[in-house]
């Protein structure tokens, strides 16, 4: 049985898919208009919206997002 890759984070995940948003918003804005900016920057928004839910699912107060 082969043993499963492991992968030992130093960031949080809301560190990295606010990264990740910030590449993919750099790479749109570098693209004429069309379908594939569209991706992109739809791309984007799901991986602040990811962030900001998580931060919001692991803080101590649970309070509703803005």
């Amino acid at each position: 049985m082969a043993e499963r890759r492991r992968v030992k984070h130093i960031r949080s995940l809301e560190e990295r898919m606010a990264e990740q948003a910030a590449k993919l918003k750099e790479k749109a804005s570098q693209l004429p208009g069309g379908k594939q900016r569209d991706d992109l920057l739809r791309r984007a928004r799901i991986a602040e919206a990811g962030s900001h839910l998580s931060e919001w699912l692991t803080s101590r107060g649970l309070q509703p997002p803005k």
